[in-house]
């Protein structure tokens, strides 16, 4: 981004809004926020209370993350620089935004605070990282404070399943829940933390080869499975890690992520505990399998019970929360609506698309698992997971995931490259026009 033209962008907004924050969900302080519309009806009392807590679970809410990521990585030493109590130069904001995270704008104004003083900002203080941080600006980081000073930092599920509308600037705007952030390097941040010694333990190498392996995931892409199995590299010697899947459009849905590990509520839960590590109770008895999962098999990670259980409370209200979370709209004029129509009958019809991606939930409705060879491609991620096959996984708002590319790694670049394998792999003989009229069709779900 500009350095000047950003920062002026910026500055002409909040001088016109003023420093409020409309429309902010406060992170709960304690437990969860009560439900904030009024009625006698018990069904929908439970609505709303569901909707908005889960709507700051899914915002605000640790988990207990900080006793991991700070207490024992230490990244929030790194975060915060040796002049505020950390050690090196800190993160700035220049440098924050080039690692993928994003800042909410409607916090930007009461974050800023001094900040504004001569209507000036500069991307390259650390000082604003911390005003941003203070006020919860840095969607899915969450900092703790003694006085001034950082002395923890957490982890929320929006950090890689929300971004913003960059409408202020790029990586500056208001929030949309539920999109996967593409420009998110999970591994690079991780890598920052000074201390990862705790990690490199769990997975039995040392601390080089963990640095190796989370630089090796670049922009919007995370490895869930590392810590069960320590495969960190495909054996094409590609990374291991898969792109973030969105979490919008899943009412309907029954199996989570690319190899249908399990429901929706089994995955917030696995993730709450064993990626995020925060504080809770997650069990599978599936982890103790020494052969496929000897990381999780030795450090007993499918019997987790935290006696602070941080967790299990908010999973009903977060699960809750994703359902809602509807798929966006492709914008109007990014596909062809003729040729859209067209492809519709192809997708149901020659193209056999539907056979599997059953409209209007775009996936199978029951068991929605295949092998590898039934699509036509390796069996390296399957056999990660449990079953040892992939998910059809739902095609809603595909024009959000264009970014980092289709399939679980990212490896077909667009669209045409998908349907051009599955002419090959089914032996569908598409013409040229059959493949961009499905091509379009696929643009416009």
């Amino acid at each position: 981004m500009q350095r000047t033209s950003a920062a002026a962008l910026v500055l002409a907004l909040i001088s016109l809004l003023g420093c409020k924050t409309p429309g902010r969900a406060q992170a709960p302080q304690p437990g969860l926020a009560p439900g904030r519309v009024e009625t006698t009806d018990p069904i929908e009392a439970n609505f709303y209370k569901l909707l908005e807590d889960g709507r700051v679970v899914f915002r605000y809410e640790t988990f207990g993350s900080e006793a991991y990521w700070g207490d024992q990585l230490k990244l929030h030493e790194a975060i915060a620089g040796e002049k505020y109590g950390g050690i090196g130069e800190g993160l700035t904001p220049r440098k924050a935004l080039q690692l993928g995270l994003k800042v909410d704008f409607d916090a930007v104004p009461s974050a800023l605070g001094s900040v504004l003083k001569g209507m000036s900002l500069s991307f390259d203080d650390v000082k604003n990282t911390h005003n941003l941080l203070k006020h919860d600006a840095v969607i899915g980081v969450k900092a703790f404070y003694e006085g001034d000073r950082m002395v923890r930092v957490g982890i929320t599920c929006a950090l890689c399943h929300s971004t913003v509308d960059d409408n202020f600037a790029k990586g500056i705007g208001r929030r949309l829940d539920g999109w996967p952030n593409r420009d998110l390097d999970v591994g690079a941040i991780a890598a920052l933390a000074p201390n990862l010694s705790p990690l490199a333990q769990q997975l039995g190498v040392d601390v080089a080869t963990v640095k190796k392996v989370l630089l090796s995931w670049g922009p919007g892409k995370y490895d869930a499975e590392l810590n069960l199995d320590a495969k960190g590299f495909r054996p094409d010697g590609a990374t291991a890690a898969t792109v973030l899947p969105a979490a919008f459009g899943l009412a309907g849905v029954n199996l989570h992520t690319y190899t249908g590990w399990g429901t929706v509520t089994y995955w917030n839960a696995y993730v709450a505990n064993t990626q995020m590590h925060g504080r809770g109770t997650f069990f599978d008895a599936r982890l103790d399998d020494r052969d496929k999962f000897p990381v999780a098999a030795r450090t007993r990670l499918g019997h987790t019970r935290a006696p602070d259980d941080r967790a299990t409370a908010r999973l009903a209200a977060l699960h809750f929360y994703q359902l809602v979370l509807p798929p966006p709209k492709p914008p109007e004029d990014s596909y062809d609506k003729a040729a859209a129509a067209r492809g519709k009958a192809l997708f149901e019809g020659k193209a056999r698309c539907a056979t599997c991606h059953v409209p209007p939930l775009f996936t199978e409705p029951g068991w929605a698992m295949h092998t590898a060879a039934e699509i036509g491609i390796d069996d390296f991620q399957a056999n990660r997971s449990p079953d040892g096959r992939y998910r059809t996984t739902p095609l809603s708002a595909l024009f959000i995931r264009a970014k980092g590319g289709f399939y679980h790694d990212g490896r077909f670049k667009d669209l045409p490259a998908v349907v051009d394998h599955y002419d090959r792999h089914l032996s569908l003989g598409l013409s040229d026009s059959e493949r961009n009229e499905l091509v379009n069709y696929l643009k416009s779900l």
